[in-house]
């Protein structure tokens, strides 16, 4: 970004991209309990209400899942392609998706290598090291050195919701124009999916994200996201899914029987919808996230779409605390978020032809 950033504007986007990182990951924390239940079962587990609170799952309560695991490395792999365009190199789909290669190491190994350095310090992380339920279409995309391209994708047929989830972070990109950050979320999508829907609900979800950072309301990041839907071959499931969700908005009080006529969640376009929905419809953070997860379906994908949205429009400070006190990896997200809001205000200070920081370059390494 070339603009300089007041101090008033620095914190407002740390805080935005905080709220971003971790209200996904409290909505996937939310949903990782009943994430295969349906909600006549969820609601005998858990009461009439269903879920109110986190619920234990993997052995812990406050568990992220592999959305919130692909998020990070999504961030992670734009720091590092903003460092490395100090070499010479710009092509970011490429440092996402060696980033995201990281990730597909932390599915199948027991912690991290320490003898590569090269790894950066996330990788290095060993409670990332743990296997969530993760999607076959991102295990199988990443299962060699190939990157999927939009002219020759991997899984040709698949649009999971796999490339919604871990999206949001493109849509931080707040120096970028809006069309260049649909681009990049549909060009890192079609490395592990390749039906259109998969790539441009992944590309629509990140110019929602990137409108609410830059302070938009979000009906009318949702109405840009339709008009730049709209100029690609392929778009209507996505066109029609957004445009489902608004309808519903006006259809009377949220309910999950509301969330359920959108979908459950497990392709991109309902993972979508949903969140855009329950986001819109929300009193407040609690509310639309809880609605996001008490429902027939993929309860943690739909509720870190929505955590992504309420946590970027509101800012980390909406956030209940109690949810973001018990939430695994905490400090790991608030340190990415950090890292990642430093980078984009303040990089000239840490890297660059007048010098450079050996910390952050061993943190994100241009290699």
């Amino acid at each position: 970004m070339t603009a300089v950033w007041g101090r008033a504007q620095q914190q407002d986007f740390r805080s935005r991209v905080r709220g971003c990182l971790l209200g996904g990951a409290i909505g996937d924390a939310l949903g990782a309990g009943v994430e295969f239940d349906s909600l006549e079962a969820i609601r005998q587990a858990h009461g009439p209400d269903g879920v109110t609170d986190y619920v234990p799952a993997y052995g812990r309560r406050g568990a992220v899942t592999d959305d919130t695991q692909m998020s990070l490395f999504t961030v992670e792999g734009l720091i590092r392609a903003q460092v490395r365009r100090d070499t010479g190199a710009w092509h970011p789909p490429t440092d996402v998706h060696r980033a995201y290669r990281r990730w597909a190491a932390t599915q199948s190994e027991w912690g991290p290598d320490e003898r590569r350095k090269d790894t950066g310090w996330l990788a290095r992380e060993e409670w990332l090291y743990a296997r969530r339920a993760p999607g076959s279409a991102c295990l199988s995309g990443l299962s060699d050195d190939r990157m999927g391209t939009l002219e020759a994708p991997k899984n040709p047929g698949s649009k999971g919701c796999g490339t919604v989830m871990r999206s949001a972070p493109f849509g931080l990109l707040v120096g970028w124009e809006p069309q260049l950050v649909f681009q990049l979320a549909v060009e890192c999508a079609a490395q592990t999916h390749g039906h259109p829907t998969g790539q441009l609900a992944a590309g629509a979800f990140a110019v929602i994200v990137h409108g609410l950072a830059r302070g938009e309301a979000l009906d009318g990041s949702v109405q840009h996201a339709l008009a730049l839907l709209g100029a690609r071959p392929g778009h209507q499931e996505t066109t029609d899914a957004l445009q489902s969700a608004l309808g519903a908005v006006r259809q009377g009080m949220p309910s999950p029987q509301r969330v359920e006529a959108l979908g459950e969640g497990w392709t991109a376009e309902e993972a979508l919808a949903i969140g855009v929905y329950c986001a819109l419809v929300a009193e407040d953070v609690r509310h639309g996230l809880l609605l996001a997860v008490n429902h027939s379906g993929d309860s943690d994908s739909t509720g870190s779409v929505c955590g992504n949205l309420l946590g970027v429009q509101h800012g980390e400070t909406a956030l209940p605390p109690a949810w973001i006190a018990e939430l695994e990896g905490r400090a790991t997200i608030l340190q990415l978020a950090d890292d990642f809001a430093m980078e984009m205000t303040q990089a000239p200070a840490l890297h660059g032809p007048a010098g450079a920081s050996p910390a952050w370059l061993d943190r994100y390494p241009a290699a």
